[in-house]
């Protein structure tokens, strides 16, 4: 077992329809605006940009985004990350009763040298990093949202 690869799934139950989750979704450079872990969010074009990420751990990620595939009809947007972490991640968005269901689905491999270092004894402290950063990023959206 690679201790540095790490595949995550989160769902988030969200108070607008699909296609107004989708385009918040979208609009990246506003992540750091209702995503408190996301610091910062730089475009580098009009398909990649590079994010510096830090959750409850004393430590940044930097990596870069590229959009990989963009379709508003299916609700999915997926890019491939290099950096600090590589792999890819993906947002599918659909209808669920009244709102909407935002699932989160990340494959990655964690490059950064400290984290590698740490993979086996800090797994645990990293994957529950990562829970917290989802639990604020879906609560930020849905007051985001409501606020829209």
């Amino acid at each position: 077992m690679d201790w540095s690869h790490y595949r995550f799934r989160s769902l988030w139950p969200l108070p607008a329809p699909p296609a107004t989750v989708y385009d918040a979704l979208e609009r990246v450079e506003d992540y750091p605006r209702w995503w408190p872990q996301v610091r910062s969010v730089n475009r580098l074009n009009d398909t990649a940009g590079l994010f510096t990420v830090r959750s409850f751990l004393p430590y940044d990620l930097t990596f870069t985004a590229h959009e990989g595939r963009r379709d508003p009809d299916a609700g999915i947007l997926e890019s491939a990350l290099s950096g600090d972490m590589a792999g890819w991640v993906r947002w599918t968005v659909t209808a669920d009763g009244a709102g909407s269901l935002a699932r989160y689905d990340q494959v990655v491999e964690v490059n950064k040298p400290l984290l590698r270092r740490l993979a086996v004894p800090g797994r645990p402290f990293f994957r529950l990093n990562h829970r917290l950063m989802m639990r604020a990023g879906r609560r930020g959206l849905a007051a985001y949202l409501e606020a829209v």
